[in-house]
């Protein structure tokens, strides 16, 4: 009984026709790219030219930037998996000023601003 009731559990898990996430108020993010937002709502100058070289350097490596509309994003990868992330409302220039990029084989990951262009080169290279 209990091994039936597992390959039941298991079934019903990977039912493709199950219930979708609403995604009404989302921003879906299925393709490589980094997202921003197109208006900070602060800027400081430290943190304008870091987030340029960033930009800059994911521009380099074939990452298309795709700024945000909604603070809710729901990123959705190769592999089936969502990841919903809330951005919290931004408290100083550092935050208003995210990046976070996304490879559909991979996690996303926001970048620190603070340490530069080490943290996307190995996410780049992680398989």
């Amino acid at each position: 009984m209990r091994y039936f009731l597992l390959t039941l559990a298991v079934l019903t898990a990977c039912n493709p026709t199950r219930e979708k996430t609403d995604t009404a108020n989302y921003d879906v993010i299925s393709e490589k790219c980094f997202v921003m937002r197109e208006h900070p709502i602060v800027t400081d100058s430290l943190v304008n030219a870091s987030r340029e070289l960033l930009v800059q350097y994911l521009k380099e490596q074939q990452f298309p930037v795709r700024y945000i509309k909604k603070d809710s994003l729901m990123f959705r990868r190769q592999n089936g998996l969502q990841v919903d992330l809330v951005l919290p409302t931004p408290q100083d220039a550092w935050e208003s000023n995210t990046i976070i990029v996304f490879d559909p084989a991979k996690n996303p990951l926001f970048v620190n601003l603070h340490k530069g262009t080490a943290q996307v080169e190995q996410y780049i290279k992680e398989k």
